[in-house]
């Protein structure tokens, strides 16, 4: 790799022991990948948060850095932790992963990144621009920014994003590159325009093309769906960047002859409905997996509005940053009624194994993720249908 000397001088160790052993991740990861040399970013998004994924081992490796004087160089924002930090008790975490979990969120915002602890940044403190080149590692945040922002990032890793963070670069290759941000397949997609069909296309097409680059023809999604289906298709591929024909900023610069085209219809969302669902009870709805926006805040406290709590055991979270829930005052309060409004967290990085076994969610992502790292058995359902569980 081509380093400037700067850089050079980063990786021998001149700028403290911190700032080398970034350099020297960033510099392996570029030789892995082939990138010619290091490109400067606006902003990073930092996975490795909940105490849950990370133990003790992240842990020591957090109070390393701190102890080496890291300290980022970018706007950098941190991805859900394992619980909300002022109502964990009602999310059944006990004291030791509560005091674990604060000192992980301390140890970060030590090194100067904002701990606002959403997998949605791009709807509150970190907006990158069109062409940005940034270094984010939550995997729904990051196809929604390459896709529906047209800012540019690899699918990274907690320890590379944070190493970019620190540095305020990061190497050069992938989705950096325009060659490589051409389009794959193109995907016919005929869904009813909800925002759970957006969510179960998401699902089939990361499950049929992994790690390519879909074309969209035939849909227009709006924020909230294309946060869905960014996030299904992340999860059930490992989709880093789209493009939707009208919609996405870089969608018109592509010449589709020769590709392959792929049709989704009605067959194949129920064939992905199924493969998400595995049982029909449930002990806990979750929703805000992306974290809820406002928008869709209100819609759920609409759909609430004037109806009581069913008298059963479920119970029923609904996850989003602090920064939407204290936009909207009024609409927390209502679905307050129902169960707690919890920021900073999410079930996927939740130990909700802990007391319930069977959980259900609109989220194709969360169905995903659940029974891998959380040991559910799930409930996918249209946001309506889960609701009428509870009211």
């Amino acid at each position: 790799m081509l380093l400037t000397r700067d850089e050079q001088a980063a990786l021998d160790g001149e700028k403290g022991v911190s700032t080398q052993k970034a350099m020297e991740l960033l510099v392996a990861l570029g030789k892995v990948y082939g990138a010619e040399g290091l490109v400067d970013i606006t902003s990073a998004h930092l996975s490795g948060a909940s105490y849950k994924t990370i133990g003790d081992g992240g842990l020591k490796y957090l109070e390393d850095m701190v102890a080496g004087g890291a300290k980022v160089s970018v706007r950098s924002t941190l991805n859900p932790v394992g619980m909300d930090r002022e109502r964990w008790r009602e999310m059944h975490i006990d004291p030791h992963f509560a005091e674990k979990q604060l000192r992980v969120i301390e140890l970060y915002g030590a090194m100067g990144v904002m701990t606002s602890c959403s997998c949605t940044p791009y709807l509150n403190d970190n907006v990158p621009g069109f062409g940005d080149h940034i270094a984010w590692a939550e995997s729904s945040a990051l196809s929604f920014a390459n896709s529906y922002i047209g800012a540019r990032t690899n699918r990274e890793g907690g320890p590379g994003a944070l190493a970019a963070a620190i540095l305020g670069k990061t190497a050069n290759y992938g989705l950096h590159l325009d060659e490589n941000r051409k389009p794959t397949v193109i995907i016919d997609a005929d869904i009813d325009g909800s925002m759970f069909s957006y969510s179960l296309l998401g699902q089939a097409v990361g499950t049929r093309i992994g790690n390519g680059i879909p074309y969209y023809r035939g849909i227009s999604p709006a924020l909230e769906d294309a946060k869905s289906m960014a996030a299904a298709m992340a999860a059930a591929g490992s989709v880093a960047l789209f493009h939707v024909e009208g919609v996405t900023p870089e969608a018109g610069g592509f010449d589709l002859d020769g590709l392959e085209v792929i049709h989704i219809g009605e067959r194949e969302l129920k064939a992905a409905h199924e493969q998400l669902n595995s049982t029909d009870d449930v002990q806990l709805i979750a929703l805000g997996c992306p974290h809820l926006s406002e928008k869709e805040v209100k819609d759920i406290a609409a759909l609430l509005k004037g109806k009581t709590r069913i008298d059963n055991d479920v119970e029923i979270w609904f996850c989003t940053s602090a920064a939407v829930r204290d936009r909207c005052p009024e609409e927390v309060r209502i679905l307050e009624g129902f169960g707690p409004v919890l920021a900073d967290t999410c079930m996927v990085v939740s130990p909700i194994e802990g007391f319930c076994q069977c959980t259900g969610t609109n989220s194709a992502k969360a169905g995903n993720y659940l029974p891998t790292l959380c040991s559910q058995k799930v409930m996918c359902r249209d946001l309506s249908e889960l609701l009428k569980v509870i009211a």
